[in-house]
């Protein structure tokens, strides 16, 4: 079985923990083991932040879109945003951490910690980045979405 959702937020610092409870509770009905669950909303977390922060114009009238995928052994998250984008292609290979004076500047590296595949990269053809990650699940015993 498989499970999908998507969210169009606005860009306020309240839609982070909101997406963020939607997919703890998602893998928790599902079944899903609660450290798996807390990585993914962690890196969830750093994802909808930077979207929040760098996703536009300066306003919060502007939106950001979550989606997650469930889907067998893995969850894929993506979320995209309709700011300025990348200035240049992200590396593949896990970006260097930041000095630990610095105030931001984390998140990437740590999706990058948390997850098993990372994208970062930009729309194609439009304005906007996108972060996209997953990650093989692990599932509690006797879970009702088990992948089969």
């Amino acid at each position: 079985m498989s499970i999908w959702w998507s969210l169009h937020l606005r860009r306020e610092a309240a839609s982070v923990p909101l997406a963020r409870r939607l997919l703890l509770g998602t893998m928790e009905t599902a079944g899903v083991d609660p450290d798996v669950s807390y990585d993914l909303s962690l890196a969830l977390s750093e994802a909808c932040a930077n979207a929040v922060e760098h996703g536009g114009q300066q306003d919060s009238s502007t939106a950001y879109r979550v989606t997650a995928y469930l889907d067998g052994e893995k969850c894929r998250i993506e979320v995209t945003d309709s700011g300025p984008g990348f200035a240049r292609p992200q590396p593949v290979q896990p970006l260097r951490p930041v000095s630990g004076e610095a105030e931001n500047g984390r998140g990437l590296c740590l999706i990058q910690e948390l997850a098993d595949h990372v994208h970062i990269g930009n729309k194609p053809g439009r304005r906007g980045a996108v972060v996209s990650f997953d990650k093989i699940l692990k599932w509690k015993k006797d879970a009702p979405l088990m992948a089969v």
